[in-house]
């Protein structure tokens, strides 16, 4: 299973971002002579969250590191599968589904050549719609054209489930976050419906070029879906994430993980590890969400093996790692 890809040259976020190479001391028997690091659409939290990092990795441990636009975790979880990305991120409910066979882009096939790693952030899924349409919840979508990221993404998978679970008839319009911003803007869609770490960029952009409706699900709306979805949690997005946001927002969310492909060798991913999980200030200066990328929330992980170089790395930090999550090459 080949899947095309739209390669783009990692990014430097941030000139303060930049450390001097620090590889020469480690084992580096068996890494790839570079690696690409599955991340979304442009506009989304994924892109800049999974360039940054990229970055770092080339920059720490002077291994050749790009980026690559996918259509987000659903297109990740398979992408690591066949090896054609060797790092990639992916929200946790897309993760599951690809791990048990019941990927939309792959039914049947259990996505178990996949490795847990690092713990991300919590993806909570908002809406936007210009303030001249009129829109201000879930309700005024009915009938409408709506935004909900790229086709096999996790906005672009669950939220089409939500709006028939709410008996909201929606039409999705399957894009790039930065296209579906465009839309918006240009009258083509009436709002955009998505999913990534706060802000959201895409979301953002929109704001700063004219009035919106910001909005998420009401508490009764927010239960139906979390009766019928037990992948998500509640989340309330906090007043003032945006400008225009002036109260707080309920909501439901999914954790993100890094995922590897399980041939990776444990060195390479012991020292991603580190560079991820060692230098949160710089993670913070990529990207605001990256507060809860931290070792304890391995814990979120419930069912993906982790890798062994993860593994070697939680153990350093005295957090133990449940057996059943222990993979089969594992030596202990």
């Amino acid at each position: 299973m080949k899947l095309n890809l739209l390669r783009i040259s990692t990014i430097a976020v941030a000139a303060a971002l930049f450390v001097p190479a620090a590889a020469d001391a480690q084992d580096k028997t068996g890494w790839p002579s570079s690696i690409k690091v599955g991340t979304a659409s442009q506009g989304g939290t994924y892109f800049v969250y999974g360039a940054g990092w990229a970055n770092l990795v080339q920059e720490m441990l002077g291994v050749n590191t790009s980026s690559e636009v996918t259509g987000g975790p659903v297109q990740n979880m398979a992408l690591v599968q066949t090896g054609d990305v060797q790092f990639a991120m992916a929200t946790m409910g897309p993760g599951y589904d690809g791990w048990v066979g019941k990927s939309p882009i792959a039914p049947g096939v259990e996505m178990k050549n996949v490795r847990a790693t690092f713990p991300m952030y919590m993806t909570p899924f908002q809406i936007v719609a210009l303030e001249k349409s009129g829109i201000k919840g879930i309700k005024d979508l009915d009938g409408k054209t709506v935004g909900v990221g790229p086709r096999g993404g996790t906005p672009g998978t669950y939220f089409p489930l939500w709006f028939k679970e709410l008996g909201v008839n929606v039409k999705p319009q399957f894009g790039g976050a930065n296209d579906l911003s465009g839309q918006v803007q240009d009258g083509l869609i009436d709002g955009f419906a998505f999913g990534a770490g706060l802000p959201i960029a895409a979301f953002a952009q929109i704001e700063a070029q004219t009035p919106v409706s910001l909005f998420a699900f009401t508490k009764d709306e927010q239960k139906k879906i979390l009766d019928a979805f037990p992948s998500v949690s509640a989340f309330v997005i906090p007043a003032n994430t945006y400008k225009s946001q002036t109260e707080d927002q309920h909501t439901v969310a999914m954790w993100n993980f890094g995922i590897a492909n399980k041939e990776m060798p444990e060195s390479l991913v012991y020292e991603v590890m580190k560079v991820v999980l060692d230098n949160n200030d710089r993670m913070m200066q990529i990207h605001k969400s990256a507060a809860d990328t931290k070792p304890e929330n391995y814990v979120n992980n419930s069912f993906m093996w982790f890798h062994p170089g993860a593994i070697r790395y939680y153990k350093e930090k005295n957090l133990p790692v449940d057996k059943k999550l222990l993979p089969p090459e594992y030596k202990g």
